[in-house]
């Protein structure tokens, strides 16, 4: 799941292609010690 994952899955893809929750797959991440990506999406500049 690691190497999926740094090759850039999400979470939510691994979860679902490997049959187990997305906590699941998270904490088996984080007790790897795989640095987690930010959620992403749109960033609003301040103005």
């Amino acid at each position: 799941m690691a190497l999926r994952y740094a090759d850039g899955a999400s979470i939510r893809r691994l979860a679902e292609s490997t049959g187990r929750s997305y906590g699941f797959v998270h904490r088996v991440l984080t007790e790897s010690g795989v640095p987690l990506r930010g959620r992403g999406g749109a960033h609003r500049r301040r103005t």
